[in-house]
């Protein structure tokens, strides 16, 4: 060795062992008891202590590191973010096999906002965090837990899939884990994070889940980048495939968000807003915002738009009426990133928790289309199952028409959400703030599809149909209108070559004179169409609708309401026929 080489310091391996501490062996001493040199009974005690301490050992600073540089966190700095304040997370089925089986996975019940939740993950830095046939059991008796003791599920999931040497012993846990969590959905609800890069069945087994948040910088489908290339010579990015920016709008994710710590305050969120399993009311939160406050925001945006000069094509953003109805202006939105057109949302109002599904407007006319209609659907039917009330916001002019929306299935999309509707059976109302015309007001839970109370603005317009149906109504003044125009171009004609125009110029004023008269005529019926027809009146009439309500009463009416229909509802499991669709 050189004398330079014996100069370089000497690299050594990450280590958090502080080399000026003098090692120290736990003592397994009572309180109290009369010093004895320690034996076998000693022995094993420092074995089980060992055991317990190895899955938080295991990974070593080299693999967390190489988690870190990845900008992730190991499953037990997961945990702790998770787990209430003062609080530890209680470890279950701590496996630990000659191959490492069942080490990789992470069970445990943990604290959050002050609930019990069941709670697993899998940790990267043993293994890549892959499945074999004892993570499936871990995960099945876990599941088997949360469902007996009525508890929410929360996944973390990092996972390389199914363990290569274990063969089909890895598929085999994958699947026991895919039957529990199935027959888990419906009896409590599950959050699943998305962590890392998740393939296989590691995307079946969290998009079983009722919600998914996918951070950014992560991916999860079921094949990779390199398998795409391989089978199809397609090359594509991670993000292309299976990135947030996809799922987000396929609907297979419900939540972005910036990184792993925003994902999981983000459960820590939705948690607060959901019931603990399907036989109880989502948690009652006291609040100083009164019920009786008056929403005058509602007036003021409802009163620039129509009085502007569009009137009532003016759109606007719905989601500000659900602001003005909740306690303190608080709404948690679900999968805010597809189909604006539509909103789903979980609020308070006095309290109580509210699922909110509107039409918006300012979003394609409200317009309800293959995207909004499923959207919709999985929102309804998930509050069906967890006793959640729904207020529906209605202002659309009807589904979307259109070539591309048949051939993508919008007569099915447009079914699942009108059984989705009528499957519903906890309080439900319906506010018709501008326009409910055709079939979508038929299936927009109206009270022949079981709605339990249904109020309107002044400013709704119901009809069979929008402004065109001036066409059908009033055909036989538009035949007469339209079928006296040759005549009356003729007299005109005639009038103005006596007063000395060219028969040119005559022909030209005539014809101009006559359009502007049709087109007057045209707009005195559309006006006569809105004011009969185009209302709440006939409506109110025969019942369609119980009451006109004032912008600013809105909060008081239908909190006052919700509550009542809460207070006499009982919250307990879905007992309805299995219908053949869903």
């Amino acid at each position: 060795m050189t004398e330079h080489a014996k100069s370089q310091p000497t690299t050594l391996p990450p280590s958090v062992e502080n080399p000026f501490e003098i090692p120290k062996t736990q003592a397994f001493d009572v309180p109290g008891q009369i010093a004895s040199e320690p034996g076998i009974y000693e022995q094993s005690l420092q074995a089980g202590q060992a055991l317990i301490n190895k899955p938080r050992q295991a990974a070593g600073i080299p693999a967390i590191e190489k988690q870190h540089q990845k900008n992730r966190m190991t499953v037990w700095e997961r945990l702790a973010v998770l787990a209430d304040d003062g609080t530890e997370p209680t470890i279950l089925f701590q496996n630990w096999g000659p191959n490492l089986d069942g080490a990789s996975l992470v069970t445990a019940l943990v604290k959050i906002n002050r609930r019990d939740v069941a709670v697993y993950g899998h940790d990267f830095t043993v293994r890549a965090g892959s499945m074999d046939a004892t993570n499936g059991k871990k995960l099945a008796r876990l599941f088997e837990l949360a469902a007996k003791r009525k508890i929410p599920l929360v996944g973390m999931n990092d996972s390389a899939g199914a363990y290569v040497p274990a063969g089909v012993g890895g598929l085999d846990g994958y699947a026991e884990a895919f039957t529990g969590l199935r027959r888990l959905s419906g009896v409590v609800p599950s959050i699943m994070c998305m962590f890392g890069f998740n393939a296989g069945g590691g995307s079946y087994l969290p998009r079983q889940g009722s919600f998914v948040i996918q951070p950014n910088n992560t991916f999860f489908g079921l094949t990779g980048p390199g398998v795409v290339k391989s089978v199809l010579g397609e090359d594509v990015t991670p993000e292309e495939l299976g990135g947030p920016s996809v799922h987000s709008q396929s609907g297979v994710t419900d939540f972005v968000v910036p990184d792993e710590v925003a994902a999981l305050q983000k459960v820590k969120q939705l948690l607060n807003y959901l019931p603990a399993n399907n036989a109880e009311l989502a948690p009652f939160q006291p609040t100083s915002d009164p019920i009786t406050r008056k929403t005058w925001d509602i007036d003021i945006l409802l009163k620039k738009a129509f009085n502007s000069p569009t009137g009532f094509n003016t759109p606007f953003d719905i989601s500000i009426l659900i602001q003005q109805l909740c306690d303190h202006g608080d709404y948690f939105e679900i999968q805010p990133e597809r189909a604006r057109n539509t909103i789903c949302a979980l609020g308070r109002m006095g309290g109580n928790v509210m699922g909110f599904v509107a039409n918006n407007s300012a979003v394609g006319s409200g317009q309800i289309d293959i995207a909004a209609a499923y959207k919709n659907a999985r929102f309804i039917r998930f509050c069906n199952l967890y006793n959640i009330p729904i207020i529906f916001m209605e202002d659309t002019t009807g589904f979307l028409p259109g070539k591309e929306q048949e051939a993508g299935g919008i007569v099915q999309a447009g079914r699942a959400m009108l059984d989705a509707i009528i499957d519903l059976r906890t309080p439900r109302f319906l506010l018709i703030v501008r326009n409910a015309f055709g079939g979508a007001y038929a299936s927009y839970n109206n009270y022949p599809t079981g709605a339990d109370f249904v109020v309107a603005l002044p400013t709704s317009r119901l009809a069979v149909m929008g402004p065109a149906g001036v066409e059908f109504v009033y055909k036989n003044e538009l035949r007469e209108i339209r079928g006296s125009v040759a005549n009356r171009i003729a007299t005109a004609v005639e009038r103005l070559t006596a007063d000395g125009l060219t028969e040119q110029d005559a022909l030209a004023a005539a014809q101009e004179s006559v359009a502007n008269w049709v087109k007057a005529q045209e707009a005195d019926l559309t006006a006569r169409y809105e004011r009969e027809l185009m209302n709440p009146n006939e409506a109110l009439s025969l019942g369609s609708i119980s009451q006109i309500v004032m912008p600013s009463d809105l909060r008081q009416v239908l909190g006052e309401q919700m509550a009542f229909h809460l207070q006499h509802y009982t919250a307990e499991p879905l007992n309805a026929v299995q219908r053949e669709f869903h």
